[in-house]
């Protein structure tokens, strides 16, 4: 388990808490753009390469641009993230991070106004506000997680409990439980996703954007390092 410096407290973007809002939000966004967007992960860009190769195979090449284009968004998400870093991170003005979950935010309102027949360009934004997530999240208390996939925590959490299990040290056991845990909250953000889609169509995202705004302002009760 990491050890934190006596006079380094804990920043809030690596809280429990912070985490929790954010992972519910990954998860909620896969489920919209799924269930509401013509069946395209927004997060998960394994599936979408793998129904871009099905597609090419195919030969239906039209079919597979709607994959290609929230993958090449989600490079452009990851890179627009670090841009902020860079030029902001020693900001004492904003947190680098609030402005990312900010541009998060206002890329999925401008979605939910987003009709159907523009889902091609609904999923490419969600994918965008993805990456920003991902790459601004890194971490919950002191453990490199992922907030809107599962495959890595998966395999994170297994492996800290076969730890345990072979050295009875509590540390694994609880990395082991905080990874589980937060598939499980993924799940939750996934179901909530589903039925707020089911109930408010193309404007469920913008339950999203309320777990983002949350996010945010938990970030101003401790300072960034």
């Amino acid at each position: 388990m990491p050890i934190l410096e006596k006079n380094h407290p804990r920043q809030m973007s690596d809280s429990y808490l912070t985490a929790v809002l954010i992972v519910l939000s990954g998860g909620l966004q896969d489920a919209y753009t799924y269930f509401c967007r013509g069946q395209v992960f927004a997060n998960a860009q394994t599936g979408n390469i793998v129904l871009m190769s099905a597609q090419l195979a195919s030969g239906q090449w039209l079919r597979a641009v709607r994959y290609l284009i929230p993958l090449l968004c989600y490079v452009g998400g990851t890179v627009a993230a670090e841009m902020i870093h860079t030029r902001l991170g020693r900001s004492r003005k904003v947190h680098w991070r609030q402005l990312c979950l900010l541009g998060e935010l206002l890329v999925l309102l401008v979605v939910g106004f987003l009709p159907q027949d523009l889902n091609i360009l609904a999923n490419a934004m969600v994918s965008f506000a993805c990456a920003m997530q991902v790459q601004a999240f890194q971490k919950v208390h002191g453990y490199r997680y992922a907030s809107t996939m599962c495959i890595g925590n998966l395999r994170s959490g297994t492996a800290a409990l076969c730890d345990f299990f072979r050295t009875r040290d509590r540390a694994d056991l609880h990395r082991g439980l905080t990874y589980f845990a937060v598939i499980v909250i993924f799940a939750v953000g996934a179901g909530v996703g589903y039925a707020a889609t089911a109930w408010l169509g193309q404007y469920a995202i913008w339950v999203s954007c309320g777990l983002l705004l949350a996010s945010c302002c938990i970030l101003f009760i401790r300072s960034e390092a």
